[in-house]
């Protein structure tokens, strides 16, 4: 037998749409409900015996699936998401768009999907990004972004509990509102008792499909409720993990007056290892390390409750690919609200603002950083 096929960026095929649609403008993207994605994707496809296809871009539209297809049936699916950004000074950058190719690998082993160079990965976004990001995010939108979804599916054709045979790599570009700026802050709710979004043992830390739709009738009742998203708590003490799909962060003082930048470990697996989350790290021990602490372990509601009591919390934050950076004015657990300080009307407090400071220019162009690349366009 032959050996498998790589995928190989190198190989890319081109077929261009012909039939070009318009640029939605900021009112469209307003009142549209679904997601307004580019002239094109990227696809590749694999099977067990012959490996990787050659890899195409080609036209946006639907895939054929037939009914059996393993992803509908046994939730043979995960994604990324990151996002291009159109810079101040003209250029179209991705942000450490390495860390989710490697991510993505990560998951689709997790689940039992193929194997694939993620360097090579990270070409196929580029190609993509390189034909449709002039037009679909042009230089006079300097300052917004485009959302980048690379997806792998089991598309092959049986019911039975089995590892797949095929599958389908494809990558989407889209549009998606920005979401770091909630008049008055983020406002949270703590998940209900019999509520849990991940376990120890489980696939809390891979971005797979399955984490999502099982978190979304609390989602749901927290924003009937008037909140933003669900703060999941873990375990009998009550463990922070997440804040909605992001990565939760606290700056307070300890009791030893020792000022503390804290966020959830990952050695127990719960949380997703988020790119703007290690990058938060990175520069708070960098740039920071003199005025706090930076710690990765685990904490609990109880802790926060407390110092809020005590006037010692400071800062609360969420950060992610999709929210950001975006401060948390606001806990509501258990029938009590923790009050967290912000700056005006929710903006960012002094860590959460000069932290989003710096990756926002990293992003946009104000500092040219080895995190931001940039991506050569097709005019």
């Amino acid at each position: 037998m032959e050996s498998e096929q790589p995928l190989d960026a190198s190989q890319l095929r081109y077929e261009y749409t012909t039939a070009p649609r318009e640029v939605p403008d900021a009112e469209t993207l307003a009142k549209h409900k679904q997601t307004i994605c580019t002239d094109h994707m990227l696809v590749a496809s694999w099977e067990v015996n012959s490996g990787w296809s050659t890899p195409e871009l080609k036209p946006y539209g639907p895939f054929n699936l037939l009914p059996t297809a393993s992803c509908l049936h046994y939730a043979y699916e995960c994604f990324e998401g990151l996002k291009a950004y159109r810079g101040h000074d003209g250029k179209l950058r991705m942000f450490r768009a390495d860390r989710n190719s490697q991510r993505l690998l990560m998951s689709s082993q997790r689940i039992s999907l193929p194997k694939f160079d993620p360097d090579e990965l990270e070409k196929l976004i580029y190609a993509l990004l390189s034909v449709d990001g002039a037009k679909w995010l042009p230089k006079d939108r300097a300052g917004d972004f485009l959302y980048v979804r690379p997806t792998m599916i089991g598309i092959d054709s049986q019911i039975g509990f089995a590892k797949p045979t095929a599958a389908l790599l494809y990558i989407i570009v889209g549009y998606m509102p920005r979401m770091d700026q909630p008049a008055g802050g983020k406002r949270l709710l703590t998940n209900p008792d019999d509520v849990v979004r991940s376990w120890v043992g489980g696939f809390g830390y891979a971005k797979v499909g399955a984490n999502y739709g099982p978190s979304l009738q609390a989602t749901q009742e927290a924003y009937r409720q008037g909140y933003h998203q669900i703060l999941w708590l873990y375990g009998p003490t009550g463990d922070c993990t997440e804040a909605g799909g992001s990565n939760f962060f606290v700056v307070w003082k300890r009791k030893d007056g020792k000022k503390e930048l804290i966020t959830a470990p990952l050695d127990d697996q719960l949380i997703l290892n988020g790119v703007t989350r290690r990058s938060c790290l990175d520069l708070a021990k960098e740039r920071l390390g003199d005025e706090l602490e930076v710690m990765e372990r685990k904490f609990t509601i109880a802790e926060i409750q407390e110092a809020a009591s005590e006037d010692r919390l400071l800062e609360v934050f969420a950060a992610g690919t999709a929210w950001f950076i975006t401060p948390i004015s606001l806990i509501h657990h258990r029938g009590q609200d923790i009050v967290i300080p912000t700056g005006p009307d929710g903006t960012p407090a002094e860590i959460t603002g000069r932290l989003k400071g710096w990756l926002s220019d990293m992003m946009y162009g104000g500092v040219q950083h080895p995190w931001a690349r940039v991506i050569s366009e097709r005019q």
